[in-house]
């Protein structure tokens, strides 16, 4: 069974640049579509961004659309979360998920949580203004 495991995140201040990683142990990440969401404090968890098997389709939330990046490199078992000019806003818990299931790309359903059966442990990313 995969595990995924977050990294990368940290404090930065408003306009900086952060990446975040997920990699996948036990697991090879080529086989999963992957999403990003985040948690911030006293806020329900969001959908920020996700990524085909391939890396040929991707979708993001408005919020974070020409500011922040999904990339996989499969080779390097890992996908990316670039963020660029971060705002107080973007301060949260960022998780990674996959889902391995043969449904192919569905740019609605994967924006959804319960689409994912398996979840990272989360990094902290704080943005300062």
């Amino acid at each position: 069974q995969v595990q995924l495991v977050e990294s990368g995140g940290g404090l930065v201040q408003a306009g900086g640049s952060l990446r975040v990683s997920c990699a996948a142990s036990g697991g090879t990440i080529s086989r999963y579509v992957v999403g990003w969401f985040r948690q911030a404090p006293g806020k329900e968890r969001e959908f920020v961004a996700a990524i085909s098997k391939n890396g040929g389709s991707t979708n993001y939330v408005d919020s974070v659309k020409g500011r922040f990046t999904i990339s996989r490199d499969n080779a390097k078992n890992t996908v990316y979360l670039q963020m660029n000019s971060l705002k107080p806003e973007d301060t949260a818990v960022y998780y990674c998920a996959g889902d391995s299931s043969s449904l192919g790309w569905r740019r609605t359903y994967y924006s959804s949580q319960g689409s994912y059966p398996y979840w990272g442990q989360g990094t902290q990313v704080t943005v300062s203004s």
